[in-house]
Parts: C-alpha cells; sequence; structure tokens
C-alpha cells in the first residue's frame, strides 16, 4: 500500500492519547489525524484545539466509517476495546488498539481472523515492545549474543496506586468481592509477558501463579469515598516455554518504584541481558550485558538506528517508545507485506497466557498452554 498520508481516526481523548498516542502519529509526516472522537464531545473538542486537528466528534461510528480514514487508533476503557475493533475492521480499517482487545483470548483470535479476511493490519499497544532499549536487545539475541536461553525474568512493578486515595481506573466497583478481579496481571503483566514471548522465541507450555490484594479499601474514579476492591494489585507466576525456557512474571502497583517499572531479563548460555526501562536520572531506559568471561554487567549505549526521529535517551518514555511502536505501524501498512509484530495474534496469545494464570489462581494449580478453543 503506497500513499502520501494515512489518515487516522483517534477514537479516545483521554491522557494516553494525549500525551503518547497523538504525538506519535504527528511526529511522523506520513500521516495525518483526520478526526478525534470521545463520547464526551467536549474532551474531543479540548485535544482537536490544543493539537490544531481539522476534526472532532462524538459519533465514533460514523468517524470510524469515514471513508477517507484508513486507520483506526482506539484508547478507550479496556471494556470498549473489543466492539470499537470490529467495527473498524468490518470497514476494513488497519486497527492500532490499546490492550487488551478482550479479556477472553478467543475474541482476540475471532477479531485476528477478522483482519486476516479483510486483508488489513492490526497492532496491539504494547508500548514497552517498541522501546528502543528492547528492540536493541532483541537484536542482540537475534545475532546469538544469548545462545541457548535458560531463563527469562520480568517485572513490571510501581507504586502508582500506593496511595488508596488515589482512584482506580479500568475496573469493575460491582464486582463480587468474594472473589479476587483481575486487574495488575492484566494492565501490567500483558506488555512484560509479550517481551519474554517475543525475546524467548516460544510459546509457554504451563503456568502457575498467585493474584493477592494488599490494599483493600480503595477510592474508584466517578464513586466518592473508599470502597471494599478485592483486586489484583500484586501477582506472580512461573512457567515453562516449550523451548525449555523457564520464566517468572511478576507485577504489581503498589510496590516502591518510578512509573512504569519495566525490567526484563534474559540469561543464557552465551550472555545475559537486563533492559531497564524506569526514567531514572532524566534517561528513559538502560540497557546491561554480562558473558561468561566478563559477568560484571556493564552498561550499553542503544545505537542510534533504534530511536525514531528526533529520539534520544532523555525523552520521556511515553513519546519516545509510542513513536517507534507507530513508526513500525506506519512501516508495516505502506511496505504491504507480512510483517506485522505485535499484532491482535500476538494479543490473543498473551491474552491467553493471563487467562491461564487466572484460572491457575483460582483453582491453585498448574495449567496447561494452550487452552481449549
Amino acid at each position: 500500500m503506497k500513499k502520501d498520508k494515512l489518515r487516522v481516526a483517534m477514537v479516545g481523548a483521554g491522557k494516553w492519547a494525549e500525551h503518547a498516542h497523538l504525538p506519535g502519529w504527528l511526529r511522523d509526516d506520513r500521516a495525518e489525524v483526520a478526526v478525534i472522537v470521545d463520547t464526551v464531545a467536549e474532551k474531543a473538542a479540548g485535544l482537536k484545539e490544543q493539537f490544531d486537528l481539522p476534526a472532532s466528534t462524538s459519533n465514533w461510528r460514523e468517524a470510524i466509517a469515514r471513508s477517507d480514514v484508513d486507520v483506526v487508533d482506539i484508547a478507550t476503557p479496556s471494556a470498549t476495546h473489543h466492539e470499537l475493533a470490529c467495527f473498524a475492521l468490518e470497514q476494513s480499517k488497519h486497527v492500532l488498539c490499546e490492550k487488551p482487545v478482550a479479556y477472553d483470548f478467543r475474541e482476540t483470535l475471532e477479531a485476528a481472523e477478522l483482519a486476516r479476511r479483510k486483508g488489513v493490519k492490526t497492532k496491539l499497544g504494547f508500548t514497552f515492545r517498541y522501546s528502543p532499549g528492547v528492540q536493541y536487545a532483541k537484536s542482540l539475541i537475534d545475532d546469538g549474543f544469548v545462545g541457548q536461553p535458560f531463563f527469562f525474568n520480568g517485572y513490571e512493578q510501581n507504586s502508582q496506586w500506593l496511595d488508596p486515595d488515589e482512584p482506580l481506573r479500568q475496573v469493575f466497583p460491582d464486582h463480587d468481592p468474594k472473589k479476587i478481579q483481575t486487574s495488575s496481571l492484566e494492565g501490567y503483566g500483558a506488555p512484560i509477558i509479550d517481551i519474554g514471548h517475543w525475546w524467548v522465541g516460544s510459546d509457554l507450555e504451563r503456568v502457575t501463579g498467585m493474584m493477592t490484594n494488599f490494599i483493600p479499601e480503595r477510592a474508584v474514579r466517578g464513586r466518592a469515598g473508599r470502597h471494599l476492591m478485592n483486586i489484583d494489585d500484586a501477582d506472580v507466576f512461573i512457567g515453562e516455554y516449550a523451548n525449555g525456557t523457564l520464566t517468572s512474571i511478576q507485577t504489581s502497583f503498589v510496590t516502591i518504584g518510578n512509573y512504569p517499572g519495566v525490567e526484563a531479563r534474559i540469561y543464557g548460555e552465551k550472555g545475559a541481558i537486563i533492559c531497564r526501562l524506569v526514567e531514572e536520572a532524566g534517561v528513559a531506559e538502560t540497557v546491561r550485558v554480562a558473558t561468561p568471561d566478563a559477568v560484571e554487567f556493564v552498561e550499553h549505549a542503544v545505537p542510534d538506528r533504534f530511536y525514531p526521529a528526533g529520539g534520544h535517551a532523555k525523552e520521556s518514555w511515553r513519546s519516545l517508545f509510542y513513536a517507534n511502536l507507530i513508526k513500525d505501524f506506519i512501516d508495516e501498512i505502506q511496505d504491504g507485506g507480512s510483517r506485522n509484530q505485535g499484532s491482535f495474534a500476538d494479543g490473543a496469545w498473551v491474552q491467553e497466557v493471563i487467562n491461564a494464570v487466572e484460572t491457575s489462581c483460582h483453582e491453585r494449580r498448574w495449567v496447561d498452554l494452550p487452552l481449549s478453543r
């Protein structure tokens, strides 16, 4: 597909659209945002003015169906993603969607199949896969630096909701408090599960894990006071990949640390890599490596080729990583080939792992993968 510019319908006018999605599209001269949509018309109009966009609306169906729109970018509450994404795919639009597409991996697989039938590309908001450091580490892995992988350890830990009066979002306030509600595992586990799958290059065969609730009473967005909320605010699971690699994944939004708190570690027969995606001392990320002959980890500078145009190590991770994601999606669409990393199919795999860990936690057992279709 070759054309002068891809035209984008931005669906959702929240903070993530403001700080990541819109700056990413506007940074690349191969795309332009044709319209911004939000069910709260004033929010859409506000970002229209802020970013000098041509149009805003509260009618998402009308905006997505516009004949001059090529790409639909969905940054709305999670429960709305599946309906919006499938509607856009039915209109034969390329779709970028924040995670998850759906809470059940089977619905994400259905959306991936719909995209295949329509001949369009999809991409999940796996922001951290597109950090220059993670991309550089993957190139080292592909070049044989690690050799056979033995372990992948992943963390996404921060203190974003350590304060119980910081209003929660993306939760169901009326959920049955007798059963723990998935939260951190899905919102924070997905990106690091995705990196592990990508780096290890193999599917998980079995998992066992736990979810827990450390802070039971919390403020909830849109409601006054604190409420009893039995949510997963911390979790951990272990697993085994088909190629024999072992893994542990740990996430939480009540552990001391700077947001987003992502760290990916891979250890193999020839080398080890630690990629820390945390803004510290004004730097968005660090990559450290070690080998059998030099076991003390040393920092490696990320080569310039892994940065988007104008990007640098001291840029905010929000704009830096997302600019790389959008650059990659535009590349895939305009190249017209089969390459489509971080697609809905990848999202379905990640969601399947999350669903397996949920089952493991609730039933207190190992769960084999793949799950039944």
